[in-house]
C-alpha cells in the first residue's frame, strides 16, 4: 500500500515537474514595462547590417542611410477601403501606416469599434515600410521617397472583386516605377507590385525590402486572461519551421539569415501581420531591437537589373488580418503556421481541419465541439470500455477491500500485500482506470491551443450567454456545471481503497472547477461533454459488471 501511494504521489510530482519545466521554456518569465513612446530607437540600420554581411546573395547591395524607425511621415495619406479592410497608405514610400478589420470587433461590449492592427499612434505604432534600394548609390523608390498618386481615397465598389491603388516614382532620368497595392474583396491578402520602366540608356539595378515596425511591449502571461498565453513577437519561416524570435532568446539577439522561400512575421492572439517575397529567390533577412521594447523585422533581395528601354517586374505580398488558415494557405505555403499549436499541431491541427470540416454543414462552433469530442469518444471507445471494465470490478472489490481494512488496520505492510494478492485473485487492474484520462489528456491540450489560437473561434458565439468561444464563461455558469458534472463521474468510479485518498480525489472536482473557470468556454464544454459521455459509459458498464458479477454467484 505504502508503494502504490508513493508511486502515485512521485508520478503526479513528475508530471507536475516536467510540466512546469515546459512551461518555462515555452514561456520565460518576462517583467512589464513602462510604456515609451518610440523614437529613433533603433542604433544601427537593419536594412543596412544585412546588405553588408551577407555577400553571398549580393555583393553589390547597397545600404539604406537612414533607418526606418527615424522618417519623418511627411507625406499625404491615401485612404483606402475594402469589405474587409480600412487602411491608410501614405505617399512617403508607400508605407502601410493603418489598419483595420472590419469585420472583427474590439469587443461585444464595442461592436462598432473594429479592431485595429496596424497603427502609427507612438504608443502603439506597428507599420510596414517598403521599399526599392538602389545597387549604386542612385535614385530610387525607397521607404523615404516621395510618391505621387491619382487620388488620396480609393473604395472596393459592389461591383469590384479588385482594387488598385497605383503609387508613381521617377528618378527625372528615364526610370520609372510604379508601386501598386492590389486588395481583394474579402481577403487578408494585399499584393505589392513593383513596375519598373527604364526608358534611360544604361541598366538600372535595385533591391526590394520589407520591414515591419513595432513598439512592442513585453507580456505578463496569465492563466487569467487566455489572449496573454498565445505568443506575441516576430516570426521567421525558413521554408522548414517557424523561428519565433522572442526578445529572451539567443537566437533573436543579432538574427541573420538567408532565406529561400520564407517569410516573416509579427504574431499576436488572433492575428497576424506578414510579409512574404518571392519564393524562389533568396532573401536576407534580420531583427533588430532597441532599450525602449521597438523592433525592426525585415527581409531584403538580391538585386533586379533592368536594362534599357525594357521593364522589369518585382511581386511580393502582405497579409494582414485574422489567423484565418483557409486565406492563410492561399497567400503562401506555411503561412498557416502563423496559427501556432505548438509542440501538439500533429494533433490540434487534424482536431480544427474536423472542427471545420463539420463546421461547414453545422454553422456553430459549439455544436462543432460537442460532435467532435462524440467522434473522439467513440474512436477510443474500446479502450475506454476495456479499462472502465476495470473500475467496475474494482467497484465490485469495495466490500472484499474493507474487510482487509478492517482486519490489517493495524498492519499496513500486510494489508498492502493482502490488497495485491486480493487484485491478482480477481484479475483487477487497480490503475487501468487511469488510461483513458493519460490517453485524453493530449487531445485536451490540443483543444485548448486549437481553441485559443485558432480566429474562427474569435468571439464565435454558441447559445445564451456564450458569446464567445475563444474567452472565459462571463458568468461562471460551465465550470459550475463541469465542477458537478466531474463529482457525478467521481461517484460512478469506484471508491479509493485509502480514506486519504479517498478524500483527496473527492476535493478534486472543486480544484479543476477553481483552476479551469477562466479558461476558454469552448475548452470546458470540450471537458463538460467528455465527461457526461464518459459517466453514462461507466454507468453502463457498471451495470453489465454488476448483473455478470451476480449470475457467477448464484
Amino acid at each position: 500500500m505504502y508503494n502504490k501511494r508513493f508511486i502515485f504521489w512521485g508520478a503526479l510530482g513528475a508530471l507536475l515537474w516536467l510540466n512546469m519545466m515546459l512551461w518555462q521554456h515555452d514561456y520565460p518569465a518576462v517583467e512589464m514595462s513602462t510604456v515609451s513612446a518610440p523614437t529613433s530607437s533603433l542604433s544601427s540600420n537593419v536594412l543596412s547590417s544585412i546588405s553588408s554581411s551577407n555577400a553571398s546573395v549580393s555583393s553589390s547591395a547597397a545600404s539604406i542611410s537612414t533607418p526606418v524607425s527615424s522618417i519623418e511621415s511627411v507625406g499625404t495619406k491615401i485612404h483606402v477601403v475594402t469589405d474587409v479592410l480600412d487602411v491608410d497608405l501614405n505617399t512617403r514610400g508607400g508605407a502601410v501606416e493603418r489598419a483595420d478589420l472590419l469585420k472583427y470587433a474590439l469587443d461585444k461590449d464595442h461592436p462598432n469599434t473594429p479592431v485595429r492592427l496596424l497603427d502609427d499612434k507612438k504608443d502603439s505604432l506597428f507599420t510596414i515600410h517598403s521599399g526599392l534600394s538602389s545597387a549604386n548609390q542612385g535614385s530610387a523608390p525607397t521607404d523615404q521617397a516621395l510618391f505621387s498618386t491619382d487620388a488620396t481615397s480609393y473604395r472596393l465598389s459592389d461591383a469590384q472583386n479588385e482594387l488598385v491603388v497605383n503609387l508613381k516614382w521617377t528618378d527625372g532620368k528615364g526610370v520609372n516605377v510604379t508601386k501598386s497595392f492590389v486588395f481583394h474583396r474579402g481577403s487578408y491578402r494585399i499584393e505589392v507590385r513593383y513596375t519598373i520602366a527604364n526608358s534611360s540608356n544604361v541598366p538600372w539595378e535595385a533591391a526590394s525590402y520589407v520591414e515591419l515596425y513595432r513598439h512592442d511591449l513585453p507580456v505578463s502571461r496569465s492563466m487569467f486572461n487566455a489572449e496573454t498565453m498565445s505568443y506575441r513577437g516576430p516570426v521567421v519561416f525558413d521554408g522548414a519551421k517557424n523561428h519565433k524570435l522572442d526578445r529572451n532568446t539567443e537566437e533573436a539577439k543579432n538574427y541573420k539569415e538567408i532565406i529561400t522561400g520564407g517569410w516573416l512575421a509579427a504574431l499576436q492572439h488572433h492575428f497576424v501581420v506578414a510579409a512574404i517575397p518571392a519564393g524562389d529567390k533568396p532573401y536576407e533577412y534580420a531583427l533588430a531591437r532597441d532599450a525602449n521594447n521597438d523592433f525592426a523585422l525585415t527581409y531584403k533581395g538580391a538585386p533586379v537589373s533592368v536594362q534599357p528601354n525594357q521593364t522589369g517586374m518585382i511581386d511580393e505580398k502582405l497579409f494582414v488580418g485574422p489567423k484565418l488558415q483557409d486565406q492563410l494557405i492561399a497567400t503562401s505555403p506555411g503561412l498557416e503556421r502563423t496559427a501556432d499549436y505548438g509542440k501538439l499541431t500533429l494533433i490540434a491541427q487534424p482536431l480544427f481541419d474536423l472542427l471545420k470540416f463539420i463546421h461547414k454543414g453545422i454553422g456553430n462552433w459549439g455544436v462543432d465541439i460537442i460532435i467532435v469530442t462524440l467522434l473522439i469518444k467513440l474512436a477510443f471507445y474500446w479502450l475506454t470500455a476495456s479499462s472502465g471494465r476495470s473500475m467496475a470490478k474494482m467497484r465490485t472489490l469495495a466490500p472484499k477491500l474493507k474487510a482487509l481494512q478492517e482486519r490489517y488496520k493495524d498492519d499496513r505492510e500486510q494489508l498492502g500485500r493482502a490488497t495485491m494478492e486480493l487484485y491478482k485473485t480477481e484479475k483487477v487492474n487497480p490503475v487501468a482506470g487511469c488510461l483513458p484520462m493519460l490517453i485524453q489528456m493530449p487531445f485536451f491540450m490540443g483543444f485548448y491551443w486549437v481553441l485559443l489560437e485558432s480566429a474562427e473561434m474569435h468571439q464565435a458565439p454558441f447559445v445564451g450567454w456564450i458569446t464567445d468561444l475563444s474567452a472565459r464563461d462571463p458568468y461562471f455558469i460551465l465550470p459550475i456545471i463541469m465542477g458537478l458534472a466531474n463529482f457525478a463521474q467521481f461517484k460512478v468510479n469506484p471508491p479509493q481503497a485509502d480514506p486519504t485518498q479517498a478524500k483527496i480525489m473527492a476535493f478534486m472536482p472543486i480544484v479543476m472547477t477553481v483552476t479551469m473557470a477562466w479558461f476558454p468556454a469552448g475548452l470546458l464544454l470540450y471537458w463538460i461533454t467528455n465527461t457526461i459521455f464518459s459517466i453514462v459509459q461507466q454507468w453502463r458498464i457498471n451495470q453489465l459488471v454488476a448483473a455478470d458479477t451476480q449470475r457467477r454467484k448464484t
